[in-house]
């Protein structure tokens, strides 16, 4: 393409005006019309490449050990939502291992405040708290509970 741009005088009729310039460069590259895909609309089927490092910034709120540890004492350690139980599930790995969710997500208190671990903090296994934050207007525990139980009647 550059060989077929040399061979014109686009370059001396518009050295003094870009924008002429600039549409006259885009009518030649219109008589070629190029195949245009975006990166993700390429396919590879020789395999896929993963582990590229990048920065990203996030806002992240502190969380209080010892609230979490009094929630489990209070509610124990099946989830809220599905029951299930690590321990039962896996044996020795699993013991003691549960995510606690707060019922009012912090980003919506936006600021330092006493958290209840009775009334507002919640056992929930990892698949049920993914879910509780899975979209912009989450369910409640009730919510996502009915959820669970309808897809089961199917």
């Amino acid at each position: 393409m550059l060989d077929r741009l040399s061979e014109t005088d686009l370059a001396e009729r518009y050295k003094n005006n870009c924008g002429t310039a600039l549409r006259a460069y885009l009518r030649f590259l219109g008589q070629e019309q190029p195949e245009f895909r975006y990166p993700e609309e390429i396919s590879n089927p020789e395999g896929y490449s993963e582990g590229a490092k990048k920065q990203i910034t996030v806002n992240s709120y502190e969380r209080d050990r010892q609230a979490r540890n009094r929630a489990i004492e209070i509610h124990g350690l099946d989830c809220f939502v599905c029951a299930m139980n690590f321990e039962s599930m896996y044996g020795e790995i699993g013991i003691g291992f549960i995510h606690v969710h707060h019922l009012i997500p912090l980003h919506t208190i936006d600021n330092l405040y006493q958290v209840n671990p009775e009334k507002d903090l919640v056992p929930v296994c990892p698949n049920c708290h993914a879910m509780l934050h899975r979209s912009n207007n989450p369910p409640t525990i009730e919510q996502l509970k009915d959820a669970m139980q309808k897809q089961k009647s199917i």
